[in-house]
């Protein structure tokens, strides 16, 4: 099984068997170490996977913590667990504090077993932040979550890497929940803002509750076109991948969540260039491929995200030129290339006016 179906059946126990899990004993057994286990750590060799790991220099004698991740001879993991009724608070960070301050601990974990908290140190080194750089549902496992979780892999762990990642994941987060919080109450100045070239008078109070609900439904309908549009793609894709020559099945092909938004992260690069529409992801078994009018003449990029170094295949030279990106954000390192390819697809056909024999 692949590290994303071992996270799903991890998932689908809390969701069946969480009113079971009432110790946190039966939570570590239930949970916590098929967690561990799904990320590939040998849960059974206490020199990788330490439980009631203990440190005496923490000035506070036989305190512990759940458990702690050895990589390489050193601790870079501390998990602490809770109950699965409690609410994670910031008072329960005391003793992963203590422990990251005085080890080599450069991610800190603390659960319940359904709510997961991931912090690190980007506020000042070698000190443990308050706010957690990602916080999921691991019964509600959606959109990038498995991406993210794959780089905390025994085999894909890499602490530069997670690093820049969790620095973006950090913001973003507080930006996503800032727009929820705008959408389900549309502030004065955000309404006033949208509104003003479709209303001339003065904003008066009932102005403004006129438009505030008609901003807030705005607002919910392009999420849901969004997605609806994002499905529709989805859906063509696999149809496209399913049906080979002449009809006959291909092997099956799958796209991952990381390759779709590596698309959309393409298509809104060169969005100034061609219409987002002639920009059509189509998926192969080794790489997927970013076309032009759904074209394979007409190639713009290719992800290589099948193995575990990624590559940005780009077509601004005679043959593909592949560069290594880390991370999903450093496609945007190569726009101008981008935009120089799809400039390429808008130059006018010329055709020759027909000679006239007299």
């Amino acid at each position: 099984m692949s590290v994303e179906e071992k996270l799903r059946v991890v998932a689908d126990r809390i969701r069946t068997h969480s009113s079971a899990m009432l110790t946190e004993e039966a939570l570590k057994t239930a949970i916590i170490l098929p967690f561990l286990s799904a990320l590939d750590y040998d849960v059974f060799n206490p020199d990788e996977v330490i439980p009631e790991f203990c440190a005496d220099a923490v000035g506070k004698k036989g305190e512990k913590v759940d458990y702690a991740i050895k990589l390489d001879g050193e601790i870079r993991i501390l998990i602490e667990c809770k109950p699965i009724s409690m609410a994670l608070e910031k008072v329960h960070l005391a003793q992963l504090y203590r422990y990251f301050s005085v080890t080599n601990a450069k991610f800190a974990i603390l659960t319940n077993g359904r709510t997961f908290h991931f912090h690190t140190d980007l506020v000042a080194p070698n000190r443990l932040d308050d706010r957690p750089f990602l916080t999921f549902d691991l019964s509600d496992m959606q959109g990038q979550l498995v991406t993210e979780l794959k780089k905390f892999a025994k085999a894909e762990f890499n602490i530069d890497g997670i690093l820049q990642s969790a620095h973006r994941l950090k913001y973003t987060s507080a930006i996503k929940k800032e727009i929820a919080n705008v959408m389900e109450n549309p502030p004065e100045d955000f309404v006033r803002m949208v509104t003003g070239g479709l209303y001339q008078g003065r904003f008066t109070s009932q102005v403004k509750e006129q438009f505030t609900p008609m901003v807030k439904a705005a607002f919910r309908e392009i999420v849901r076109e969004s997605v609806q549009s994002r499905l529709s793609t989805a859906l063509a894709e696999t149809e496209v991948s399913e049906i080979g020559v002449e009809g006959e099945e291909t092997e099956e092909v799958v796209t991952t969540e990381e390759e779709r938004e590596g698309f959309m992260i393409i298509r809104a690069i060169v969005r100034d260039t061609l219409k987002p529409a002639r920009v059509v992801m189509r998926d192969q078994k080794s790489y997927c491929g970013i076309l032009i009018d759904n074209n394979n003449r007409k190639p713009l990029a290719r992800l290589w995200f099948n193995r575990s170094i990624r590559y940005l295949g780009l077509f601004d030279g005679e043959k593909e030129n592949k560069v290594k990106i880390d991370t999903l954000d450093e496609i945007y390192d190569y726009s101008d290339r981008l935009r120089a390819t799809a400039k390429e697809y808008t130059a006018p056909v010329h055709i020759l006016a027909p000679t006239v024999i007299s």
